[in-house]
Parts: C-alpha cells; structure tokens; sequence
C-alpha cells in the first residue's frame, strides 16, 4: 500500500470536505481517505490509481489540484531509453501523466500536486539508469550538449582504431605492404599490438555504451547501448582468445575482428556527435528567444538610473531604454517617442509607433530615441516568457502519430537481441566453414546496425523544429497536439469583426448631390456628429478636419438621427428614414443609397437647409492581409467560412469581396458553436479563427482554436494556436507548418521503419546464399549512425519555411463623383 498527500480544489467549508472525504473513501482500493478543510489536503492510503482518485473527485466537484514538473535529462540515446524513463515515472504513485523527448532531453510530468516532489522525479529517473535534474521557470530549456565530449571520444578512438583499420583493410588492398609489416613483425606480435589499441578504444572512448549498456541489460532492460555494447564486447572477445588462447577455438577458425570492434565505436561516436551538433540546431529557436533578454536593465529610482540584474525588476519599475536597446520586461511608456521593432515576438517586419501611454513588449527593439516606460509584468508573467512556455510545451509535446513508433520501441531491442541470437544458431547449424567466424559477423552486424534512435527521433525533431520556426513566424502552439489536429482540418472558419476585418468602422465612401461641395458636407456632418459617442460618428470624425464649428440646437431624434443648426445652416444627420420624416426627397442621393446599402455599408444621409445633400459610406474595413491569405488557403484545398454576429447583409458583402465558401451571419454566441458544428457534420474537422471573449466558446468547440494574438486575454486562453502579428496570414503559416512538419515526421517514420526492415535481414545474411553477400559490421555501424543523422537533417529542413504574402494593396478612400 501506498500513502499520497495532494491538494484538492473547491474546498470551502467543512461539508466539502466530508463530502471529498466520502468520495474517496468509496474508491474499490482505498484503505483509509482524509480530507483536511485547513490545509485543503487529502490523504489516501491503498493502492487505488491515480486516475481513478481523479475521476471520484471529479465527480463530485472537487477535483484534485494538478502541477507540472519539468526534468533535464541525460544519457538517453534512443527511443528505447525514452520508453524506459517514461514507464518509471508514470509508475510513481500520484503521477498523471509522463512525457519524455528524446530530441530535447527533457521529461514533462503532471503529477497531484503535494503527491511528489520533483527530486523524487529526478531520482525515479536516476535509479532508472539516467541522470536527471529539475528545470525551473529561470533555466529554460536547453538541449544538453555533448558535442565536445564526443568530439573527444571520436577523435581518440579515431585516433587508436585507424592503424588497426588501415593495416588490416590494407592487406587487400595493398597486399606487399601487409606481407612487410607481417614479416618484421610477426603476425602474433601483429594481433597482440590490435588488442591493445582496441582495447584502449573500448576501455577509454567506448566506454559510455558498457556504462549504460550493461547495467540496463543486467536488468532485463536493454537498450541501443546495450546492443553496441554486446556486438563489439563479442567482437573483442572471441579476438582476444584467437590471440591468447587459440587452443579453445575448432580447427580453421582463429581470426580477429578486432577492426570490427574499433571501428564500430568510432563510428558509432562519430555519428552521435553529428546527431548531437543537429539537435543543436534544432533548439535554435528557443535559444534566440531566451537571447531577447537583456542581462542588466536601467532603472530609475530615487531620481537617479542604476543599472540591475533583469532578475531584480519589480512591477513598477521606471524603466530607460536606449536607441537601439532592447526593452527588458513589459510595459507603459510614460516618456518620448520612439519607433519598436516587434518583429522577434510579432513577426511584424515594420517597427511600430510608440509614444505615452502605449504598451511596450520585452524583446523588443527601440529605435533611435530614448524611451522611459513603467513595468507592469516581470518574470514568467511577460509576454516574452509566455511565448517561451508555449514553444517549450509545444516542443515537448507527443503526437498521436508517435503511439505506433512507441509500442514497436517497446519491444523492438529484445526482438534484435532475439534476432541475433538466431543468426548466430542458424549460421553455427548450417553455415559453411569456417562457421563460428560467419556467425560471429553476422550475430555482431544484427546487433549493431539495429537502429531504435531513428524511431525516437522521428517525431520530437520534427515537432522541434516546426514549432521553433512557427514562433518565427508569429505562430504559437500552445498544445503540441494541435500540430497534427491542425493538419486534419478540411475548413477554416473566421470571425468577421476584428479578424478578417479591422474591427473599427471607418469612412468609405461618400456621394454628394449636384451642387453640393463634399468638403463642406463633410464638415458640417462632422461638426454635428462632433458630440456622439457612437462608433459611426467617430468614423465621420475620423475623417473630417479639426476646426469644426459650434453647433446650436442640436437635438437627438431616438433611432432617426440628429438635427442641428450651424450659423444659420440647418442640418438633418441620420438614417434615409430620417430624412424622409421631415419630408426631404432622396432620390438625388438614391443611386449611391443602393449602391452603399447593397455592399453591407452603415449609411448617414445629410440634408442642408431642406434638400438632400450626402450620402456617406461607414464600414468596418477588410484588413490588406484577408484577400491574399483566403486565396492561399483555398489554395491548399481548404473550404473558407465565416461565422459573425453582423447582419446578413454586411457579412454577405465582405464575403464576396474575399471569396468565402460559406456564410453563417446574425448569431450570438452560443449560435457560433452550432455553426461550428454544422460545418463539421457537412465538411469535418473545423479550425476555427476568432479574437474576442464572445468568441471563447467557438474556439473551445472547434477541432482547433486559433486566436488572433492581439484579441483578448479569454479568446488567447481557448485556443489551441496564438497568432502574435494579429494578420490573417498567420493562418495561412499555421496550416503550412502544421501540414509541412506532419509531412516530415511521416517521411521521418518511414525511413526509420524501412531501414531496420530492410538491413537487419540483410546484417542477418539472408543475401548470402544467392548472392554470396555478407554484411560487415562496420558497414552496420555506418549505415546505424548515418539513420539518425538523416532523420535531425530532413527535419532541419523545416527551418526553411517561407512566411505567407503579408498583404494585399489596402483599398485607398475615394469620394465617387456627383
């Protein structure tokens, strides 16, 4: 039996508690269950799961409080070591769930918080054979880095296997060099000299597999080191008789591989060194990320600038930054002007506009004046931290697509070994003379050209990169799912206000009558509209020039418009209706009221003085990036809808104009979740686009939610993808990635797959009897090492992704003539 401690949530008063309490204690294998209302704890002992405790207090509305930890691992060399340290956390009572990455080197764990402490994690994973250590929200991720103790250990083994290589490889090629050597020396001497070297290569740079190997083998848990381990530990040992106890081998048969042995470590280490300077690479972009930060920031307190540890910025802080500096932690100018450069967390490439009172990002990059601005989030609270949250649990993430390649690692090391031990009978029974050597080559070869690194890998490289290069792009994923969520979806639903279009009405057009001067309209319009607060008179404000004139007996007429006087000039502002009350005659405006009403426009007719004279056109304009990012996606076979709360009329003008497939408009927004659903039951899985809070819900329903980064905090937090620049276009990145990379861990898969299929029936000898083929070993090691270098380099080519057309050419406002 086990004893867990974890925090429950909800728990408010003592009836709670019972009520927790009873919960619990009803689970089948659960000895004793308390609930402690002071502390909000509960205490189980029994051997009842983890999730089955989870589901009772679901159940009755408690639900235990969840906590994440994070772990650096090293020494994980293939997707079998991946497997391992995930079955040994997930077997820790109180632990949900166990992700582990063997791209990244990191394990994710949900556990109950209180239930375990990430040193108990970090020693579940050392006792497991691997070294471990907690990630805190200050150390970001990195891929630990072995590059130059494997450079070393390449270098030396290089360095001990190459004479042994070239005078034993050299004997075909250059047979009287090989006789001359044999002859002032001895061929015993000759063998003694390989044993040393070799030895060496094993004891010194090769000693990393037999660290690891060994012990998990002992265990009943082998790994790819385990395998390396065995094939060159045989190799060796059935050299080492030849040469020191020839008398225990048959008649025929004393040879040396020792060659096979060197050269196999030193391969094998070359091409973990080429993996290891790969996955370097494809860390790239959080590295860049945490590279934002700047290490020290001026601050000023008691009227004078000290410059502090960024670690030392409080919320409040006044904060300089410099021409050309980069701005520390989030914020609020409070003096100068200066032009930002966002484009590292935006992907914006036009700096923007920034002036008092205007928020500031930490990252980012000011231009060529001085800025003082007020703190007003540090830490993991900033923009810039977030970002690298999303991208690290994205990065972390394991797809669906990989549950396949885990259940075939599982038992694929056993199976190898399983292999190799009948090559070796079979050669032994019915191979020819001399048999004990074709079955050592063999069994050895089966042993090391068997790849499960390649399986691992697949997956998280890809998944690395990808997301790495879409946080370039703009593009966050806030959950790792969503990258092949995203790659399903047939249909790509909008919002219309605020994501296809700017979400603030502005002037469009405008017609006057014969006779009327159009600056004049415009004036005097605005001047009465000068004291509304309603968004189309601010559009008439907009555009209009400052000096307006005073208006006298200005009246509001509910659901008309206004009247008004101006030095003497009497004015009727409002709807066609409005004019029509007070008995004006429209038709010299009728044509562009038509014109205007039929595109979805908000109309304000003007009468000067008892005649008709404008007509003006308010609308919610397209953003430039809507047209062109449409077009692509219709492009790559998706169907276009939009979803709005506007009336039929406006969402049907803005959809011709951008090439919708399918309108939904004039619903609220439980209405936008049964769109959703229909959509899905005509076309399938929906990615739906929104911005605001009453587009939460849509995006919670959608197959998967992507939000406009510049919307709100409730939208950004039911998504399953942020899109920093706000642009449309960031959709078109998002599916282009999504597709791209899934493409990748396919290819990934399949090499992976196709290449243990293929070579190890081949190590095993299978060519043999037709064709008179056999393996090498060292042909295997190079053929192992080069696997896992070809999968990091075709997901490195991820990194290429080009970023959607930003924009089409914004429609520029042109009066239309009388």
């Amino acid at each position: 039996m086990t004893t867990l401690r974890f925090a429950v949530e909800n728990l408010s008063c003592a009836g709670c508690a019972n009520r927790a309490e009873r919960a619990l204690a009803a689970v089948p294998g659960v000895a004793s269950a308390s609930v402690n209302i002071a502390n909000r704890m509960a205490q189980v002992t029994g051997d009842a799961s983890t999730d089955t405790l989870r589901a009772a207090l679901k159940t009755a509305g408690y639900p235990a409080k969840e906590t994440t930890h994070r772990l650096s691992i090293t020494g994980m060399t293939c997707a079998s070591c991946t497997g391992r340290v995930e079955r040994a956390l997930q077997d820790r009572p109180g632990v949900i769930s166990a992700a582990v990455n063997l791209a990244t080197q990191t394990a994710t764990v949900r556990s109950l918080d209180g239930a375990v402490t990430i040193e108990t994690l970090a020693k579940t994973v050392t006792d497991a054979g691997y070294r471990a250590k907690p990630i805190t929200s200050d150390t970001p991720t990195e891929v630990p880095s072995d590059i130059l103790p494997l450079k070393r250990d390449t270098l030396i083994a290089g360095a001990l296997t190459l004479p042994v290589f070239l005078t034993e490889m050299g004997g075909h090629l250059f047979p009287p060099i090989h006789h001359a050597i044999m002859g002032s020396i001895g061929m015993q001497s000759f063998w003694i000299l390989q044993f040393v070297l070799i030895t060496l290569v094993l004891a010194w740079p090769g000693r990393r597999f037999f660290r690891i190997g060994l012990p998990l083998l002992a265990k009943g848990a082998p790994d790819m080191n385990s395998l390396v381990a065995l094939g060159t530990l045989a190799a060796w040992a059935y050299s080492t008789i030849a040469t020191f106890a020839p008398a225990l081998l048959p008649d025929g048969t004393r040879a040396v591989y020792f060659e096979a042995a060197g050269v196999i470590v030193t391969l094998i280490l070359a091409g973990r060194w080429m993996e290891a300077r790969a996955k370097g690479r494809t860390g790239a972009a959080i590295r860049h990320l945490v590279g934002l930060r700047p290490d020290t920031v001026h601050v000023l307190r008691d009227g004078t600038e000290t410059d502090i540890p960024l670690s030392e910025v409080v919320t409040g802080d006044l904060i300089t930054v410099r021409p050309g500096g980069r701005v520390a932690v989030d914020g609020v100018v409070t003096d100068g002007t200066s032009f930002v450069d966002e484009a590292m967390i935006t992907g914006e490439p036009a700096p923007v506009a920034k002036s008092e009172c205007d928020r500031v990002t930490g990252g980012t990059i000011n231009g060529q004046r001085l800025l003082t601005y007020r703190a007003t989030a540090v830490g993991s609270d900033t923009v810039l931290a977030r970002i690298i949250d999303m991208v690290q649990t994205a990065q972390g993430a394991k797809l669906p697509i990989q549950a396949l390649a885990d259940t075939v690692v599982r038992i694929f090391v056993p199976v190898v070994l399983a292999i190799a031990a009948l090559t070796v009978a079979v050669w032994l029974a019915i191979g020819p003379s001399p048999a004990v050597g074709y079955a050592l080559v063999a069994g050895v070869a089966v042993l090391i050209i068997a790849c499960p690194c390649a399986m691992g890998l697949a997956t998280p490289t890809s998944i690395m990169v990808g997301t790495g290069r879409a946080a370039e792009l703009g593009v966050l994923f806030r959950k790792g799912d969503a990258l092949q969520r995203l790659d399903a979806a047939k249909v790509v639903a909008f919002d219309k206000t605020g994501t296809l279009t700017q979400g603030r009405p502005t002037l469009v057009d405008q017609m006057t009558a014969p006779g009327i001067d159009a600056a004049r309209a415009l004036h005097l319009t605005a001047a009465v509209e000068k004291s509304s607060d309603h968004p189309v008179a601010r559009a008439i404000l907009a555009a209009a020039p400052d000096d307006l004139p005073d208006v006298t007996d200005a009246e509001t007429i509910p659901g008309y418009g206004l009247k008004a006087h101006i030095d003497g000039t009497s004015l009727l502002v409002g709807s066609e209706r409005h004019l029509i009350e007070h008995l004006i005659d429209t038709s010299p405006l009728q044509g562009a009221i038509t014109r205007f009403a039929n595109k979805g426009h908000t109309l304000v007719c003007v009468a000067i003085d008892g005649q008709a004279a404008a007509v003006f056109a308010v609308a919610d304009q397209i953003k430039p990036s809507a047209k062109p990012a449409i077009d692509a996606l219709h492009a790559q076979g998706l169907k276009v809808a939009m979803i709005s709360g506007d009336s039929p009329a406006a969402a049907q003008a803005i959809a011709q104009q951008l090439g919708i497939d399918h309108v939904t408009a004039g619903v609220l927004p439980d209405g936008k979740v049964a769109a959703i659903k229909a959509l899905r039951a005509q076309f399938g899985p929906v990615a739906f686009v929104g911005d605001g809070i009453n587009d939460a819900p849509a995006l919670a329903e959608a197959d998967i939610g992507l939000a406009i980064g510049t919307g709100t905090d409730v939208a950004i937090e039911a998504a399953d993808i942020v899109l920093a620049s706000g642009r449309v276009s960031g959709v078109v990145n998002a599916v282009e990635i999504s597709r791209r990379t899934m493409r990748n861990i396919r290819q990934n898969l399949f090499w992976a797959f196709a290449y243990n299929t293929a070579l190890i029936p081949v190590a095993a000898g299978v060519l043999y009897p037709t064709f008179g083929l056999l393996l090498s070993p060292m042909l295997g090691a190079g053929a192992m090492a080069l696997s896992s270098v070809f999968v990091i380099s075709n997901a490195l080519r991820l990194r290429n992704i080009a970023p959607a057309q930003q924009d089409a050419p914004s429609p520029s406002y042109q009066e239309a003539p009388a």
